[in-house]
């Protein structure tokens, strides 16, 4: 492409509304532009990075014989309705009427088409293995869309599906996917690790995610310092940290706490330990309250809450509700005589002679133990901390940030069994067909990307997914000389098959210097004062160093 007359643009300064590196270069170098909360045009650069993304994935899609096809982002709500994916998605599905008032969704996924689309397919366990898969936008209501493309409410993303007779079966449609995946992340050049996350709405029997490394990612990545265990904050078990007690068992007493609420406050006030305090928290999950403990220097982990209760939504109750339940003032919540439901944490178990809020305002209870107080529940439902037990060899516990940028899910018959989908086995019985599901999301790969892969400068495309490979940078148009050198070099390229980028604009050669470095093309090529000699200088965009370079060699260098 040739950028004089055509559409291109930069941008000098910051975006003022972007607030994470990727999004802000991938705006400024005319990639991609806002169009309102969460949504995006991608402009031709950045569609061109997001079709080389999309054909590198394609290639292993189709490497491993999955074919391709492509579902409708319009859809009947009574499909969502039959799995009960409406209520788990709950807000953040976008819904609307036709003129009929029939209800639609815009697809926030497909589990449930690429089911119905099997039911025409699969009669018997002969019709099995095989795997689908497409790009296709999504739409989600996100409450906080952020970090440019990497919490949007339109996407896109490759979703797949395999449909096997047995989990046998499954396990090896899965293993084949995963591999693929690992061969298309390392063709665009992402760092990235492999963790065991939650199953979310999607449901079945073993989610694990594709996490790039960076320093905005949304999710936390548990790791060990002395194995390769990884894992999901989310779903990270926890290892009992608390050492038995073996002090003796005291009296429990009320005390007076006058304005003394955080931990540090009463800790200091009652001249007791901090690890001494257990906080309780009310939540409301589903219609029911409950009165949740936890250690007080740990948190709540609401997936493993969901988890445990087997729940739709958790969320903690508002002040009102709080006061309500305890007769007292927020912060000095306990479970002595509560009225509800006390949930509580594994490592209560191994405690003595602690602190608890006593349901009364500017009061505590000290050498409290589990005999004081009813408990309905106990199960690991905090989060892990970093400097915890390694729940796999014991090692220490560090943190990461990541992005998701694929996931995988053993779904099981969770769909099959809901849509009727079966198939008659060797005994011409009928059973649930086997499925998993896979997804990718191209958008985050292109973030993901920008933020492992950038300077002061701009972004530093990895070649495989550049919008070209090669810049032609002319210094000045008016001297016929350059031009000629610039246009050969321009045509010898074309017909090797590599499209490159000719900046031929009528702009200071400064400018057009740091657009090219903005935009982050691998290769520059300066045509200059010395294309009367064939010479043309030769700039990868990841290193300092400049080469002079006969223009008739240049292919040696490019290819």
């Amino acid at each position: 492409m040739k950028l004089r007359n055509n559409y291109f643009y930069t941008l000098r300064e910051n975006v003022k509304d972007e607030d994470s590196t990727s999004g802000d270069l991938l705006v400024r170098s005319g990639m991609i532009k806002k169009n309102s909360s969460g949504i995006y045009m991608y402009l031709p650069l950045g569609y061109r990075v997001l079709k080389n993304i999309e054909n590198i994935i394609r290639e292993e899609m189709n490497n491993i014989g999955s074919l391709e096809l492509l579902m409708p982002s319009l859809i009947s709500r009574d499909i969502y309705e039959a799995t009960g994916r409406v209520k788990t998605f709950g807000s953040s599905v976008f819904t609307l009427k036709d003129r009929f008032n029939r209800d639609y969704v815009l697809g926030p996924t497909h589990e449930e088409l690429f089911t119905l689309a099997s039911l025409s397919n699969i009669k018997s366990y002969k019709d099995m293995p095989y795997s689908l898969y497409q790009f296709q936008n999504k739409f989600r209501d996100e409450a906080r869309p952020r970090y440019g493309l990497i919490r949007v409410r339109e996407f896109t993303m490759k979703d797949a599906y395999t449909f096997d007779k047995d989990l046998n079966g499954l396990e090896v449609s899965y293993n084949n996917m995963y591999d693929a995946y690992k061969r298309a992340f390392d063709r665009m050049n992402i760092k990235y690790r492999v963790v065991t996350a939650d199953t979310g709405v999607m449901g079945g029997l073993l989610s694990e995610e594709f996490q790039a490394e960076t320093e905005i990612g949304e999710d936390i990545l548990v790791l060990c310092d002395a194995c390769d265990f990884s894992s999901n904050i989310e779903v990270s078990n926890c290892i009992n940290n608390t050492i038995m007690n073996k002090e003796d068992t005291l009296t429990i007493q009320l005390v007076e706490t006058v304005n003394q609420k955080s931990i540090e406050e009463i800790s200091t006030y009652l001249n007791k330990s901090k690890d001494k305090f257990i906080k309780t928290l009310i939540y409301k999950i589903d219609t029911e309250l409950y009165a949740v403990l936890v250690k007080g220097d740990d948190e709540v982990n609401e997936t493993k809450l969901k988890k445990l209760l087997e729940a739709i939504d958790v969320e903690l109750a508002d002040f009102e509700t709080v006061e309500k339940v305890t007769n007292a003032k927020v912060g000095f919540a306990g479970p002595i005589d509560i009225g509800i439901k006390v949930i509580i944490d594994n490592e209560i178990l191994e405690m003595k002679n602690f602190i608890v809020g006593a349901n009364k305002t500017d009061y505590h209870y000290v050498n409290v133990n589990l005999n004081d107080f009813k408990h309905d529940l106990i199960g690991d439902i905090r989060s892990i901390k970093e400097g915890d037990i390694c729940p796999k060899c014991g090692g220490n516990i560090y943190f990461k940030k990541g992005i998701e940028i694929g996931n995988t899910f053993k779904l099981g018959t969770k769909y099959s069994e809901k849509l009727g989908l079966n198939y008659s086995d060797e005994n011409n019985k009928l059973q649930p067909v086997v499925m998993g599901s896979y997804g990718i999301g191209l958008g985050r790969c292109i973030a993901s990307i920008v933020e492992q892969n950038h300077d002061e400068k701009g972004i530093i495309w990895p070649i495989s997914v550049a919008p070209y490979k090669c810049s032609i940078v002319i210094v000045n148009i008016n001297d016929e000389e350059q031009m000629k050198v610039a246009n050969n070099v321009y045509d010898t390229m074309l017909s090797n098959n590599i499209e490159p980028l000719m900046d031929d604009r009528d702009e200071r050669f400064g400018v057009k210097l740091n657009d090219m470095d903005l935009i982050g093309i691998p290769i520059r090529i300066v045509v200059g004062k010395k294309a009367n000699e064939n010479i043309v200088e030769l700039k990868y965009r990841n290193k300092e160093e400049i080469l002079e370079v006969n223009a008739n060699n240049i292919l040696e260098y490019i290819k």
